[in-house]
């Protein structure tokens, strides 16, 4: 039996705003694009209230108040309309953490710490979408993992760009090494996962010290993660 509290509150979650209905003026890409973020919305809220098997795609077309033929003029299941959603947020968090081009490379580790407050804060953000994306997305089978490894390989070349652009900052620092990157990767995402899994979303900004250390002490060396620590670099 579902708890009422629960109940009550799913009850209460955002909901869809329709197109108006009739004739209006609003142009066929305008309205298709409303309609998929709706259905891209909906998924997210109901996984993260509800878990990843809990969701139907009936759910989700309620919930984003649209047409069952709707729904699969964009997705063929609801694996696809969740992997679509994981997708978005995976782009437009990316864009955000990318180091500009024309950074000046001294500047590598106060990027680091820029992207570690912009990553934490993201997420906190959107407490429906880390919970989707942190504690449910096993749950939505291969395909699902295939585009969290994706998203690994992606942030993968970000740390590494981090790590030899703090060489020059470091020039005694060890060589920079596969594992080190991919670790990096790694224990950072399950750090914030542990924390999004104890329902502790809202103080995700208390990892940023930690994570600076870990990723440094990964990318760059221990001395360089020491002297990070101590306010030093």
């Amino acid at each position: 039996m579902s708890d009422p509290v629960s109940q009550k509150a799913s009850d209460e979650a955002w909901m869809g705003d329709p197109l108006p209905r009739g004739r209006h003026k609003l142009p066929p890409e305008a309205v298709r694009a409303s309609q998929r973020e709706r259905l891209l919305r909906a998924m997210e809220e109901l996984v993260g209230e509800r878990g990843y098997e809990a969701t139907s795609v009936p759910q989700v077309i309620a919930r984003a108040r649209v047409s069952s033929n709707t729904f699969y003029k964009f997705f063929a299941d609801k694996t696809d309309c969740f992997i679509a959603l994981c997708e978005q947020h995976g782009e437009e968090l990316f864009a955000a953490l990318e180091a500009p081009e024309e950074e000046d490379v001294a500047g590598a580790l106060a990027a680091l710490d820029r992207g570690i407050r912009m990553y934490l804060s993201w997420m906190r953000e959107r407490p429906a979408y880390a919970r989707a994306y942190f504690v449910e997305l096993p749950a939505a089978g291969p395909r699902a993992v295939e585009e969290r490894e994706r998203q690994y390989r992606r942030f993968a070349a970000l740390h590494r760009t981090i790590g030899e652009r703090a060489r020059t900052v470091y020039p005694d620092a060890p060589p920079l090494r596969d594992i080190d990157v991919t670790a990096s990767v790694i224990l950072t995402t399950e750090l914030v996962a542990a924390e999004v899994r104890a329902g502790r979303i809202g103080a995700l900004l208390e990892l940023e010290d930690a994570l600076r250390y870990l990723i440094v002490k990964l990318l760059v060396g221990a001395t360089a993660a020491e002297y990070v620590a101590t306010g030093r670099a």
